[in-house]
């Protein structure tokens, strides 16, 4: 019979844990948590200095009553959840849930699930600790005050179904403060300038870019510079004034993190959060894999750390200098600059065993779960090899009105050394020489660096032949949509949410349809703009970036034993109750009239009204029940279609953006993402697109800008 007791979160770890420990352990799971605070309630007595009230999960029942017994039989009982705040308190509710008091219990955890991973984790059990605990218990009445104060209101004043969250409601903020950002952001015209050259007795032409000249960069603005300056070099000297030649090191990626694992995942594979999290919870959890079992691939998968143990450096190295050679392998620790706290209970995220190579447990894994396992061992490798070395080449070329420059021909440089009115060109090429950790690992920017060595042979004051100039019209484009990977990289530098929370808060706020992604990027729908504005104007605090950091870093402080958890609360919960009462006061005075339309129901005649539904608005017959005629509501703004007269009407995209098209679609396919003003450009004639407070000709051709209050053209920006 099994003296020992072993309980683990997930059911696929029981398996794999068993083998390990032998015949005198049972090893069994909780599935996640097992006490919570009840769905019925608050949770909590505000008045009794916050004590939190926790009951048995729905369902729970007969699993704890099994566990129970097991517990009578056993002589030892180790809690194995995960290695993290609410690993810990999970452990902490099963020491509760299952009366464990004066038994022998103790706490191990598993960074990695593996056989030696797991005999160690038993020779170092330790108590719970309830720093640990505590901090969980924080962020988990924080979360349920905020969830369960304000989401009521937003039902109230908008739809049933809404929610607000503490991560959540400053993450949906960070994605609209974007969006006005790119509305209001009005683009500015720049040139480009490039000159095709030819070396003397040379074949290849090369391509030089304008820089400005000997005092300095110089910005082209507009057509007219663009065509004195190609006018002025046309008939130029042009000489290579300095050939550079250097050496330029790249240093090897850290290992993943949470944040980082999510964001190259997304990049890389076009993986979502979280499926990310998903995928890298099962090659944790461990996989079947012929011959040896089911075995954890990876490192726990929660964490914000870079550190690697020494033992997994010098497997790594052992490994590098067998596979790659001396010179791969690296003797310096990679280690990350931040000034912020990092949680460095566990290890970067890494392979258990670096010998253990993508290809030879590809046949055993599905197609996206291998590619995660291929990225993440590549990463590591990677991070654990020297340096890449790349030979750089920069040329500066100067070009100068001097007709006599053939004349006088060995005395070109002391002319172009006393010309006026100089101007530069530069050109730069790069090629790896060591390969280092890209024989490995190469990112996308990476891999378009490197773009070959100068082709030419070009010495200091050699003579260049001017084949001709290419000048482009370009403009300054607007800040990107947030992706998930910039959102996710977004919430860490700005120390919003843990690596734990990252993928449940982008999941949420699509759920709720807030946002909508499309071809990566993520929008606001009209819906997530009434909740973040309605959150902005009753709860500022609640979606300030700087409470919220703060507020984590308090967290922090309750792990590390500095801050106690129910100061926090305390403190909190007062100015959130304050704020709903008042936000329940001035949102009473805002009723929300149903809106009517000039559309008539066909069934009954009744004019149809507005209404608003998961994914915005719609139009209604208000005889419901009696009639349920619906329809999609477009609103007409006022303008004309300049392609066929009819209305141009606000529209949606199948997942929720907004854009403005012409009310005669599908016969007519005019459509724009900015409001049409109705005003018309008095340069070209074109139509003119609100974009914050000014007006843009909808033809970047024209590019012409003026203010929408003072009807006058928009200095530069």
């Amino acid at each position: 019979m099994a003296k020992y007791l072993v309980i683990v979160e997930s059911p696929a770890k029981v398996k794999t844990i068993k083998k390990f420990l032998g015949a005198n352990y049972e090893v069994a799971a909780s599935n996640g948590h097992v006490r919570d605070l009840p769905k019925s309630q608050l949770g909590f007595d505000a008045q009794h200095d916050y004590e939190p009230k926790y009951i048995t999960i729905r369902g729970k029942g007969d699993l704890l009553a099994n566990l129970r017994k097991a517990v009578k039989k056993a002589e030892k009982v180790y809690l194995a959840t995960d290695p993290d705040r609410e690993g810990e308190a999970i452990s902490w509710h099963l020491l509760q849930a299952l009366k464990l008091e004066g038994k022998k219990v103790y706490r191990i955890a598993f960074h990695e699930i593996t056989k030696n991973a797991v005999k160690e984790s038993l020779r170092h059990a330790r108590e719970i600790d309830m720093d640990l605990v505590d901090a969980q218990q924080a962020r988990r009445m924080l979360d349920r005050m905020v969830g369960y104060r304000i989401s009521p209101l937003l039902w109230a004043k908008v739809k049933r179904g809404l929610s607000a969250g503490r991560v959540q409601s400053v993450a949906l903020r960070i994605i609209c403060d974007r969006e006005d950002e790119i509305n209001a952001f009005i683009p500015e015209e720049y040139w480009t300038l490039e000159a095709r050259l030819q070396a003397k007795g040379e074949k290849k032409p090369l391509t030089a870019k304008y820089y400005g000249t000997r005092e300095g960069r110089r910005a082209i603005g507009s057509k007219e510079e663009m065509e004195a300056l190609t006018a002025a070099l046309a008939g130029a000297s042009y000489r290579v004034a300095e050939v550079k030649k250097g050496e330029r090191l790249k240093k090897a990626p850290l290992p993943f993190t949470t944040s980082t694992l999510q964001q190259e995942a997304s990049k890389g594979l076009n993986f979502s959060t979280q499926k990310t999290m998903r995928l890298a919870q099962q090659l944790y959890e461990g996989v079947e894999i012929k011959g040896e079992g089911t075995v954890g691939l990876i490192t726990y998968l929660r964490t914000d750390s870079v550190r690697v143990s020494e033992e997994a450096r010098s497997s790594a190295r052992g490994f590098i200098l067998s596979a790659y050679g001396e010179e791969y392998a690296t003797t310096v620790a990679a280690e990350k600059k931040s000034g912020k706290k990092i949680q460095d209970a566990h290890e970067a995220i890494r392979p258990t065993d670096i010998t253990r190579l993508p290809l030879a447990v590809k046949e055993q894994l599905p197609r996206d779960l291998f590619r995660l396992y291929q990225l993440i061992w590549k990463r590591f490798t990677a991070s654990q090899m020297s340096q890449a070395k790349q030979e750089t080449t920069s040329v500066k070329i100067e070009a100068f009105q001097d007709t006599k420059t053939a004349e006088r021909g060995a005395r070109f440089a002391e002319a172009a050394a006393v010309a006026p009115d100089c101007h530069v060109f530069t050109l730069s090429a790069s090629r790896v020489v060591f390969q280092g950790y890209l024989s490995v690992y190469s990112q996308e920017e990476e891999t378009q660096e490197d773009d070959g060595s100068l082709s030419v042979s070009l010495s200091q004051d050699s003579v260049l032949t001017l084949l001709g100039l290419d000048p482009g019209q370009h403009f300054t484009q607007p800040p990107a949509h947030y992706t998930e990977a910039s959102l996710v990289k977004a919430l860490e530098e700005l120390g919003i949410g843990r690596p734990s929370t990252y993928a449940p808060t982008i999941t949420t706020i699509l759920a709720r349809h807030y946002i909508t992604r499309e071809n990566k990027n993520l929008y606001v729908t009209e819906l997530g703009e009434v909740v973040n504005n309605m959150m902005k104007e009753a709860f500022p605090t609640i979606v300030d970036v700087n409470f919220t950091a703060n507020m984590e870093a308090l967290l922090d402080g309750v792990e590390m034993g500095t801050v106690k958890w129910k100061t926090i609360v305390s403190n909190f919960y007062p100015d959130l109750d304050e704020a709903v009462q008042n936000a329940e006061k001035e949102l009473e005075q805002i009723k929300i009239e149903e809106e009517v339309s000039e559309e008539v129901c066909q069934f009954c005649g009744r004019n149809m009204v507005i209404k608003y539904g998961p994914h915005g608005r719609f139009l209604a017959c208000p005889g419901f029940p009696e009639c349920r005629n619906t329809k999609p509501y477009f609103e007409k703004i006022g303008v004309a279609c300049p392609k066929c007269g009819k209305d141009i009407v606000l529209r949606k995209t199948k997942k929720g953006r907004k854009y403005y098209g012409c009310a005669g679609n599908p016969d007519c396919d005019f459509m724009v993402w900015q409001k049409p003003s109705g005003e018309k450009c008095p340069e070209c004639g074109g139509m003119m697109l609100e974009k914050g407070k000014n007006l843009v000709c909808m033809d970047p051709q024209c590019g012409h800008v003026q203010s929408r209050e003072e009807g006058g053209k928009t200095p530069a920006l």
